[in-house]
């Protein structure tokens, strides 16, 4: 297997790291709504919070997507 062959299958592997910050942010909102229809009163004070943790998964997204862009268009 030669260098070019094992850098697409790296990137196919780090790229499932952007499908789960997709996962997370959708588990991030859906348990936020929840949260927000058993207790409107408290919503207001954990939206922060939600965002918060929306912001740090997408982080991971993009760390994996730079990975990916490396491993794609980094001659070795």
């Amino acid at each position: 297997m030669d260098h070019i062959s094992a850098a697409y299958i790296g990137a196919g592997i780090a790229s499932v790291g952007m499908g789960a910050a997709a996962v997370g942010v959708g588990h991030i909102f859906g348990n936020y709504l929840s949260g927000s229809l058993r207790n409107p009163s408290a919503a207001d004070g954990q939206f922060g919070r939600a965002l918060l943790g929306v912001a740090l998964a997408e982080g991971l997204g993009l760390f994996a997507f730079i990975v990916v862009i490396l491993l794609l268009f980094v001659k070795p």
